[in-house]
Order: C-alpha cells, then sequence, then structure tokens
C-alpha cells in the first residue's frame, strides 16, 4: 500500500522547487500605485473638502538657500516628523499632482487631498507642483502653511519629485 506522502510525490515528480526571492518595488512603480487620479473626485467632494479656504494674499517666509520646508510651531510631533520625513523614513501614501493646473483648479484639488488624508488616516502625501518656477510652485507651500491640519512639509527626494514636490506631514489625531 502506499502512503499519501508517496502518491503525492508521485503526482509532482516533475516538478521544480519554486526559489522565493524578495520582490522590490522601484519608485516609479510605487508612485503608480499610490496615485489617485483627481477625476475621481466628484465636484461635490471637491467642494466639501475645499470649506477650508485658502487665501491668495497670504505669503509665508521661506529661506531661499534652503530645503523647502515647514514646521508647526511649539509642535514636537511636528519637529520630528519633518525630520523623517527629510531622511525620507516616511513613505507618502497618497499622491496629488498638480501639472496642468492653475491656481484656482489646484486650491480645491489640495483641500480634497488633505481631506481624503484625513478621512484614511493618511500620515503622509506627496504634493507634486511642478518644478519650473510657476505660481503653483510659489503658491503651494502658502496654502499649505495655513490648514490647520498641516503639522508641516519638506521638499521630497528625488524618488518623490525633488524640486517640484513636497511631502506633507497630516495631522491625523483628533
Amino acid at each position: 500500500m502506499h502512503s499519501d506522502e508517496d502518491e503525492f510525490k508521485k503526482l509532482f515528480a516533475d516538478a521544480k522547487p519554486v526559489k522565493h526571492d524578495t520582490f522590490v518595488q522601484s519608485a516609479k512603480e510605487k508612485r503608480a500605485l499610490k496615485r489617485k487620479p483627481a477625476a475621481i473626485y466628484t465636484h461635490r467632494e471637491k467642494q466639501r473638502a475645499a470649506s477650508f479656504e485658502f487665501s491668495d494674499g497670504f505669503e509665508a517666509h521661506f529661506d531661499a538657500n534652503k530645503a523647502l520646508k515647514f514646521v508647526r510651531e511649539n509642535n514636537q510631533t511636528a519637529s520630528q516628523g519633518v525630520k523623517r520625513l527629510r531622511r525620507g523614513e516616511i513613505v507618502p501614501e497618497l499622491v496629488l499632482d498638480l501639472h496642468g493646473l492653475n491656481r484656482a483648479q489646484a486650491k480645491p484639488e489640495l483641500a480634497a487631498a488633505i481631506d481624503e488624508a484625513l478621512n484614511k488616516h493618511y500620515e503622509c502625501i506627496n504634493i507634486i507642483h511642478g518644478v519650473s518656477g510657476g505660481v503653483l510652485k510659489q503658491q503651494v507651500p502658502n496654502y499649505l502653511v495655513q490648514h490647520p491640519r498641516v503639522l508641516g512639509f519638506h521638499q521630497a527626494p528625488l524618488e518623490w519629485g525633488g524640486n517640484g514636490a513636497l511631502l506633507v506631514l497630516i495631522d491625523t489625531q483628533i
């Protein structure tokens, strides 16, 4: 009498062992998986998310000789979080690409992305504004400073957009 083990070996005698390797995703593949097209948001969702108004007249001061960064004052969590962003220890969970948008179009998209991060308890989002010296590169940091749930941000490392993007730390606690 054959045991079950002998029958199993006979059935799979010509099978080759599978080599178990670790799969490493490239930065480009990670970004593609995280990206949520702006078209997914309905007009009503954008309006609800944009209930927080960004002021076009507000201008924060940033040191032109250093990497673009902001840390909410008197907040130890924000300070530690922005250091972790700078070192690349926090991977963005949501990517918002503002290429091709003007200021009026970018404001509700930015508010909707922050709202989405809050709803899904995402700690970090990547805002891609572009590298040309355009309006969005100047305005997006000013908008982010105004939002009470933005703990801080730092210029993104090259894999997440470099000079053309910001990694934003969101306060998911409350």
